[in-house]
C-alpha cells in the first residue's frame, strides 16, 4: 500500500521524542520506514537558577509538534490522520517532575542540573553505586536536604516521558530504560532495585513522610509490553484539531537514550552508540557487570533490561552552534546567500585541513555545568596562547575537539581498564550531520571504528516508534535484538570510519592541553558574570 492509503486506514505508528531543543514527531509504515515528520523548537529557561520547562511549554509543544506533523500530511497526502496503529513517546532522561494529584509540586527540574552533588554523593556512598547528579532519586533527596516543602505532599514522581504518557493515556508507567535513570534497576528483575529501595527509605524514615519511595515511582514496564491506550482527554490534548480517535495502543514511554539505542540497532550486548547532539552520551551494551563503580560511568539498561554502561556529558554541540550562528550573521551581513546546512558543511569540513593537534588552542564547551570535570556551572571558553596557529580550520576543529572530550574521559576507562569489547559503535545525532567529518573526530577521540546510518538520522522518534511498531508488530514473538536484526535493519549495519593514526596522534596531544588547561575553566566558574 501506498502511504495515503496506509495512513488513512490508520496503520502507520507515531513516535514523539523530547528533545533539549527540538520536538519531533515521526510516522512510519508497516515496514518501519518515516512517511511523515513534524516537530516544535522549544528552549529550557534558568529560572531560580534551575533548568526548566514549565507545563505550559511542554504541552504546548506537545500539541504543536503534532499538529506540524498534521499539517505535512494533509499536505503531501491530503488524508487526515484519524488513527494509528500504535504511539509511543519518548523524551529527555532523568530530572524531576513531583506530584500531589495534577498539580505539580516543584518546577520541572532537567538533567541539566547540577545543583544535587550533596545528594549524589550521599546516595552513591550509601549504596555503594554510582548516582550521577542528575537523576530523579539525587534531585528527590536533594529536595529533601534542601527542607524543600513541597516533599511530604509527593504522591507521584516521573520523568517528562513519565509524565507526558500519564496525560495521554492515564497510566503511571515508564519502560526500565527511563526508570533506570531514577533510581538504579535490577537487570534480573527489570525493576526498581530493592536493596536500594530499602536503604532509602530507611535513610529518609526520620522524617516522617506519609509516602515510601515505591509508592511514588512509576510501575516499570519492558519493551513489547502493552503500555495503555490513547484516552479521550488524551487524545485531545495530543489533536487539538478533534480528529484523531482515543483507544490507540502505546508502547512503555522511555528515554532518549534507550530509542537512540533503538535507532542505531544497539541494544545487543557487544553493541553500543554515540548520541551527540546538545549533550553526548555513549551507550555500551555490557556481557558482564564492570569491577568496580565509577563516578564517571553510570549504570543504565537498554529499553529490554540489558546492563549498560553510559558517559554522559551534558554538553556537546550547543557552543559549536553558538559559533555558526556568529558566521551566519557574517555571512548575512556580506548578503552572501548560503543555507545553514551549507555553512555548517563548509565548516566542518574546513576542520578537516586542520592540524592534528589544533595547533595548540583549546575549546571548553561548557554552557552547563559538567559533572566529569567537576565544574558546576556553564563558562564557555576558548583557550589560546600567541604562538598557536590559530586560523579557521583549527579553531572548527578544536571545537569539535572539544565537544567530545569529555567522551573520551570516561571512554577510556571502558575500553582501556575495563577491557570491554564492543563490536560495533553507531554515531548518531547533529554532530554527526555533515558526512564523515564527525565520524572521522570521534574515531580519533576513541581510537575505534565509528560506524552511522542513513536511518540514524531519523533520530529518537524514530527509535520510539520502531519500540511502539514492537508492541503490535512483532508477529513472531521475537526479542527486541532479533527484531531490530531480522525485522528493521535486515543486516544493515552503516558506514564505518575507521581511525586515522596521525589524528589519533593529534587528538592524543590536543586531549593533554585541554586536561592541563583545565584549571582555567574551574576558575572561570568560580567568577559570577
Amino acid at each position: 500500500m501506498d502511504a495515503k492509503t496506509i495512513i488513512a486506514n490508520g496503520q502507520a505508528v507515531l513516535g514523539i521524542e523530547f528533545g533539549s531543543t527540538r520536538i519531533k514527531a515521526v510516522l512510519i509504515d508497516p515496514d518501519n520506514k518515516p512517511i511523515a515528520q513534524g516537530s516544535h523548537n522549544w528552549e529550557n529557561k534558568l529560572v531560580n537558577g534551575l533548568w526548566t520547562y514549565s507545563l505550559e511549554d511542554i504541552r504546548g509543544g506537545l500539541q504543536g509538534c503534532y499538529a506540524d506533523l498534521r499539517k505535512h500530511v494533509l499536505e503531501q497526502y491530503g488524508v487526515e490522520i484519524e488513527s494509528l496503529a500504535a504511539i509511543g513517546v519518548s523524551a529527555m532522561m532523568h530530572g524531576y517532575m513531583p506530584f500531589k494529584g495534577n498539580e505539580m509540586l516543584a518546577e520541572f527540574r532537567t538533567w541539566r542540573n547540577t545543583n544535587t552533588a550533596a545528594a549524589a554523593a550521599a546516595l552513591s556512598k550509601l549504596f555503594k553505586y554510582n548516582i550521577p547528579l542528575r537523576w530523579s532519586i539525587s534531585h528527590l533527596y536533594q529536595a529533601i536536604l534542601n527542607g524543600e516543602k513541597h516533599v511530604p505532599e509527593i504522591d507521584f514522581l516521573t520523568t517528562l516521558a513519565g509524565y507526558i504518557h500519564w496525560q495521554l493515556t492515564g497510566r503511571k508507567v515508564l519502560g526500565v530504560g527511563d526508570a533506570s535513570g531514577m533510581i538504579p534497576v535490577d537487570p534480573k528483575t527489570c525493576d526498581y532495585d530493592k536493596v536500594m529501595v530499602e536503604k532509602f527509605d530507611k535513610l529518609v524514615a526520620p522524617k516522617g513522610y506519609a509516602w515510601k519511595l515505591s509508592d511514588i515511582l512509576p510501575e516499570v514496564l519492558v519493551a513489547g509490553e502493552n503500555a495503555g491506550s490513547l484516552t479521550p482527554e488524551g487524545a485531545r490534548l495530543l489533536d487539538a484539531s478533534g480528529h484523531l480517535k482515543p483507544g490507540i495502543p502505546f508502547c512503555p514511554p522511555e528515554g532518549d537514550a534507550g530509542t537512540g539505542m533503538v535507532a542505531t540497532n544497539a541494544v545487543k550486548q557487544r553493541t553500543g552508540n554515540v548520541s551527540a547532539g546538545t549533550s553526548s552520551f555513549s551507550m555500551i551494551v555490557l556481557e558482564k557487570e564492570l569491577s568496580r563503580p565509577y563516578e564517571m560511568i553510570d549504570m543504565v539498561t537498554t529499553p529490554d533490561g540489558s546492563l549498560v554502561a553510559m558517559v554522559h556529558c551534558n554538553n556537546c554541540t550547543s557552543d559549536i552552534n553558538a559559533w555558526v550562528g556568529l558566521f551566519k550573521e557574517y555571512q548575512e551581513l556580506l548578503g552572501i546567500k548560503l543555507s545553514t546546512y551549507e555553512l555548517y558543511c563548509n565548516l566542518f569540513n574546513a576542520a578537516l585541513t586542520g592540524d592534528a593537534d589544533c595547533g595548540g588552542i583549546v575549546s571548553y564547551n561548557y554552557v552547563s555545568g559538567e559533572p566529569i570535570t567537576g565544574t558546576s556551572d556553564g563558562r564557555p571558553l576558548f583557550v589560546r596562547s600567541a604562538n598557536d596557529k590559530f586560523n579557521l580550520a583549527n579553531f572548527m576543529r578544536a571545537h569539535l575537539y572539544g565537544a567530545i572530550c569529555v567522551l573520551k574521559i570516561g571512554n577510556d576507562i571502558l575500553l582501556n581498564e575495563e577491557k570491554v569489547k564492543v563490536d560495533r559503535l553507531t554515531g548518531h545525532g547533529g554532530y554527526f550531520t555533515t558526512p564523515k567529518v564527525g565520524q572521522r573526530m570521534l574515531a580519533a577521540a576513541l581510537n575505534t571504528p565509528i560506524s552511522v546510518m542513513e536511518t540514524a538520522g531519523e533520530g529518537g522518534a524514530w527509535g520510539i516508534a520502531l519500540l511502539a511498531g514492537f508492541v503490535v508488530n512483532n508477529k513472531q514473538h521475537l526479542s527486541l535484538p532479533d527484531y531490530l536484526d531480522n525485522v528493521v535493519f535486515a543486516g544493515n549495519e552503516g558506514v564505518a570510519v575507521d581511525p586515522d593514526p596521525e589524528d589519533v596522534a593529534g587528538f592524543n596531544v590536543y586531549m593533554k592541553n585541554y586536561l592541563d588547561s583545565l584549571p582555567i575553566e574551574k576558575i572561570s566558574v568560580e567568577f559570577k558574570k
